[in-house]
């Protein structure tokens, strides 16, 4: 049986955090299991934010790197960076056809600066370029190059993946063919939110966020910083509305996660023994990725070369499908 096709973007706009690694890494890793995994960089996609060349290459290679060191294996996946593949940008001209205006203006970004501009009193459309407005374009045209069937997606992402079906079905109807295959979102429950240093989700915005491959020193002490209530430590706790146990048991194993609850329920733990507990567990984990990702850093060719292939092939798939559209529209 033929297996599904999962596509993954990944913005360089930094190095990613403990929420990222959680809610996207490793379960678009996981997927590559059973699905053909495809994964990208979006550069051009990071143009809306990032206006100078040198971060923008150094995020690149920071980004490649960061996933590589989460046991991305560029022989069993595909990994390419969006700007490699011209055929991306071709689609975006041919899919515009196919999207009304009243689908842009309903994009979540699009409406959050309109939202913003009034608040602060500003023109309607103030700071708002045409690269913000597209971008579900562009997202959509990474999808449907690809014959993507899977994207797996944060909450936030799950109307872009919804407007590029909307986009194909409507190229499929005009022309009465499957050019398109219709994507799916996908997200996992569990991951959706991860909680932050200050009990809200964490975000680089919030400033809540503990980096991924901070050293171990550093890690334990933002990990000490983890908010929490005023009881003491011969009060029994709840674990499921505590942020510390929820990140536990993202690291532990079920019979450890059963161990540290039941000390939770029966009182005598304190938060340092719940937060060293924390801190023993995600650097347990983190420190072969954390010694992976500098070694990589240390050998940039390395990372150029599995990017430089992975955009080749990408190059050639796009061609191929590129091809199919062009007969279907009639510039051939």
């Amino acid at each position: 049986m033929e297996k599904k096709i999962a596509l993954t973007g990944i913005k360089p706009t930094g190095l990613p955090h403990i929420g990222n690694y959680i809610g996207a890494i490793r379960p678009a890793l996981e997927l590559s299991q059973t699905c053909e995994a495809r994964y990208f960089i979006a550069d051009y996609h990071a143009l809306n934010s990032v206006k100078n060349a040198a971060d923008l290459r150094q995020m690149t290679l920071e980004i490649a790197a960061a996933w590589l060191a989460c046991g991305l294996d560029p022989q069993k996946v595909l990994i390419y960076k969006q700007s490699q593949v011209p055929e991306t940008f071709e689609l975006m001209t041919l899919l515009l056809a196919f999207t009304p205006k009243g689908l842009m203006n309903r994009a979540h970004a699009y409406k959050a600066m309109l939202q913003k501009n009034k608040d602060e009193d500003n023109e309607p459309d103030f700071g708002v370029n045409m690269g913000l407005f597209t971008y579900p374009v562009l997202m959509a045209a990474d999808i449907l190059l690809f014959d993507t069937d899977y994207v797996p997606v944060g909450n936030d992402q799950f109307q872009h993946v919804e407007m590029a079906c909307d986009i194909a079905q409507s190229f499929n109807f005009v022309y009465g063919c499957e050019g398109f295959r219709i994507p799916q979102p996908m997200a996992q429950e569990e991951t959706k939110t991860v909680v932050g240093l200050d009990g809200r989700k964490m975000s680089k915005s919030y400033g809540n966020t503990i980096p991924l491959f901070v050293g171990e020193k550093e890690l334990r002490k933002l990990v000490m910083r983890i908010v929490t209530n005023s009881q003491t430590m011969e009060e029994p706790k709840d674990p499921d509305i505590c942020s510390i146990f929820s990140l536990y048991k993202v690291f532990a194993t079920p019979d450890e996660i059963n161990d540290l609850r039941q000390l939770y329920i029966q009182g005598g733990m304190g938060w340092g023994h719940a937060k060293q507990a924390l801190y023993e567990k995600m650097n347990e984990e983190l420190t072969p990725l954390r010694a992976r990702y500098e070694y990589l850093m240390s050998h940039q060719d390395y990372i150029h070369e599995i990017l430089n292939d992975g955009s080749h092939r990408a190059h050639k798939l796009a061609t191929t499908k590129m091809a199919i559209l062009r007969q279907i529209i009639g510039v051939t």
